[in-house]
């Protein structure tokens, strides 16, 4: 890959004045070896092998950044979902295999492990059961350990056991981390058609139809997209939708780079990259401020919706016409406390939960880092990851659902988690029930245009 002088002069510029970063060197690490009757045995098996495969990727990722210049913000692992793993054994809680993922993480130096997961979209195995059980204890004893569970796709529909079951695994967690404002939340995914090669956490799993091992990286860059922006004011959309694609297609070349080195250095195979628009709490890093360059007040005004999509559209052109290997998720974040212009919003009246329910048609994933009342019911939750899930099955498309009760906050208190994770106000929820819907159970069909075989 072979750069002139102006892209690199333009590339040094997007990393020292607007905020580009690569955000994520994640390997993803089959377990599917280390599986075995005696859950003693499996653990070993699985910690010694990411020790192993990934003891260098720190490294190696810290010395890309000092050859090249280029920020790498985190490195990560993703694993074979665990509940595929754990199964084997007759262990009747999984919290120990988290654990040892937490130990391994730690080991090798990484800042997340994602795939304490289950996959649930058309029902349950015993694995399932016991690891969807597991997940309080489990993420509330370990650090870095980031759990998911897909409960639909479009082609199998949604499980609404598995959902009514999650929005009360969520309150109890919140529970278990209360004196951190239910932080352990945070490191909670709920899916539908949730994808095998995403790098971003706490999403992250290592797909059972993916390779050995492999690298993924996720990009960001919303300040450089923002930047961009700023020189076509007052231009049509046609030259708004051209000027994103072209800065995408630069952000993408530059993470290609990356992975390609990464994939070089370490010995393993180049997977894909992930061009989304992920935010960070500091100014400058803000999804919601290229909103505000388009031309609305705040985001959550009318046309939020329909800028959203163009944004995500163009992104994903750009990325594509970049890089051959472009996956996981690649498009634009919504989270709330990861962004302060997303908070900023929430202050001032101009985004409620709604409207973020309706940008997520259009987003990379759905509702993201959001902060509720600490008395909203289970029910309530199991209510907001169904109507998620609705709009992924319905779509063709990933949505998912990132919520945090937090207990003993109530709507428009402030909760702050740090780090990347920012903070930001407690939204109000509907306080009409969802009770007698959640408990019916059973699973809602796949809709009839998902028959295409």
């Amino acid at each position: 890959m072979i750069y002139t002088q102006n892209e690199i002069e333009e590339t040094i510029t997007m990393f020292r004045s607007q905020k580009l970063d690569i955000r994520t060197i994640t390997m993803g690490i089959s377990l599917r070896d280390c599986a075995s009757d005696s859950g003693e045995t499996a653990r070993r098996r699985i910690y010694d092998k990411i020790c192993r495969l990934a003891e260098r990727l720190v490294a190696v990722g810290e010395a890309i950044t000092l050859e090249y210049g280029i920020p790498i913000i985190n490195k990560r692992i993703s694993v074979t979902p665990i509940a595929m793993i754990a199964e084997a054994s007759e262990d009747s809680n999984y919290t120990a295999f988290a654990k040892t993922l937490d130990s391994a993480a730690k080991t090798v130096g990484v800042n997340f492990l994602g795939g304490y997961s289950a996959l649930v979209q058309k029902g349950y195995t015993r694995g399932d059961r016991t690891l969807i059980r597991s997940i309080p204890q489990a993420l509330a004893e370990t650090e870095r350990v980031c759990a998911s569970v897909n409960v639909g796709s479009t082609s199998a529909g949604i499980n609404m056991d598995a959902v009514r079951q999650m929005g009360f695994v969520v309150k109890a967690l919140a529970q278990r981390t209360a004196d951190h404002g239910g932080l352990g939340c945070a490191k909670l995914v709920v899916f539908a058609n949730a994808v095998e090669d995403n790098p971003f956490m706490a999403g992250a799993f290592h797909g059972v139809g993916e390779p050995e091992c492999v690298i993924n990286v996720g990009l960001s860059g919303p300040g450089v997209i923002k930047s961009a922006l700023e020189s076509v004011r007052g231009e049509s959309f046609d030259v708004v939708a051209e000027t994103i694609k072209k800065t995408a297609f630069k952000i993408t070349r530059m993470g290609e780079l990356v992975a390609r080195e990464a994939s070089r250095q370490l010995g393993v195979p180049f997977g894909i990259i992930d061009l989304s628009l992920a935010p960070t709490p500091a100014v400058g890093d803000s999804v919601a401020r290229i909103f505000q360059e388009l031309g609305l007040e705040m985001v959550g005004a009318p046309g939020s919706t329909a800028a959203l999509a163009l944004l995500n559209d163009a992104v994903k052109k750009g990325g594509i016409m970049a890089s051959s290997h472009v996956g996981g998720l690649s498009g634009a974040f919504i989270p709330v406390t990861e962004d302060e212009g997303m908070v900023e919003a929430v202050k001032s009246g101009a985004l409620t939960l709604e409207k973020l329910e309706a940008m997520t048609c259009v987003c990379s994933v759905g509702l993201d880092m959001i902060a509720l009342p600490g008395d909203t019911p289970a029910e309530t939750i199991s209510g907001l990851i169904a109507d998620e899930a609705a709009i992924g099955v319905t779509n063709h498309k990933t949505t998912a659902v990132r919520l945090i009760p937090v207990p003993g906050k109530k709507a428009g208190d402030w909760v702050e988690f740090g780090g990347l994770l920012g903070g930001g106000p407690i939204m109000s929820v509907s306080r009409f029930s969802s009770s007698d819907f959640i408990n019916r159970g059973g699973r809602i069909p796949a809709p009839v245009h998902s028959f295409k075989n």
